[in-house]
């Protein structure tokens, strides 16, 4: 096996456990996938990312759109024009060790704040906010769930998903202009991330038929704490590089 090919074994089983994780409660990709593909190779991210974080929504999309919130998804895209733009300044002025750091820490606070369940009123204003603080670290980093996960985190299963999908595609593909504006996304990382679709088809797949057991937060805890020990992993190796 080349090293090129472990590389895409590693970050595509990455993919594949974060696409079963978010076809069940709508986000969890990135929060699974970032940092192993940033451990793996900096260089690609967070292009790869965003490339797998602007595809698996449309599957969920093709069967729940009817369950977008699309009040609360304006608020959401208020908030984050701006924030990718700041996003994209983050990506042009931070070194690839610092941003290793970055993403390493945004999992472990994503964790944190995911496994406590924080409350967060939904209003205008924290969706607008949520939206802002995701355009910031998902267009930086390619995690840009957790924020809109927690605001949204009191309102029915078909909701969140479909309003978190429709959020995630519009938000990727504004990232990938951003990213292709301030020069920092090389055509290996575009490919890469085509490479990786089948892994995040087949976690999808194997989501839908599993979606109550990983509502019940067995699995999902554990993949959490997996994504918390690659973001440790990866805060150390940075830091040490």
């Amino acid at each position: 096996m080349t090293h090129e090919t472990f590389i895409v074994v590693c970050a595509g089983l990455a993919v594949f456990a974060g696409a079963v994780v978010q076809g069940s409660i709508g986000f969890g990709l990135g929060l699974v996938a970032a940092p192993l593909i940033t451990l793996l190779d900096p260089t690609l991210m967070p292009g790869a990312a965003q490339v797998v974080n602007a595809t698996l929504p449309l599957f969920t999309l093709a069967t729940e759109w009817r369950r977008v919130d699309w009040r609360g998804l304006g608020f959401a895209l208020l908030g984050r024009v701006p924030g990718s733009l700041l996003g994209g300044l983050v990506v042009l002025y931070v070194s690839t060790r610092a941003l290793g750091v970055l993403v390493g820490a945004m999992v472990l606070l994503a964790v944190g704040l995911t496994g406590r369940a924080v409350a967060v009123r939904r209003t205008g204003g924290t969706v607008t906010g949520a939206g802002f603080v995701s355009g910031i670290t998902g267009t930086a980093t390619g995690i840009g769930g957790p924020p809109m996960a927690l605001v949204y985190q009191s309102a029915k299963g078909p909701q969140i998903r479909a309003t978190l999908a429709m959020f995630f595609v519009i938000s990727a593909c504004q990232s990938l202009v951003v990213l292709a504006f301030v020069d920092r996304l090389p055509a290996r990382a575009l490919s890469f991330g085509a490479l990786l679709i089948p892994f995040l088809v087949a976690g999808f797949a194997v989501s839908r038929p599993l979606r109550r057991f990983l509502d019940g937060g067995r699995v999902r805890t554990a993949i959490l704490a997996l994504a918390a020990v690659s973001a440790l992993s990866l805060i150390i190796t940075s830091a040490l590089g």
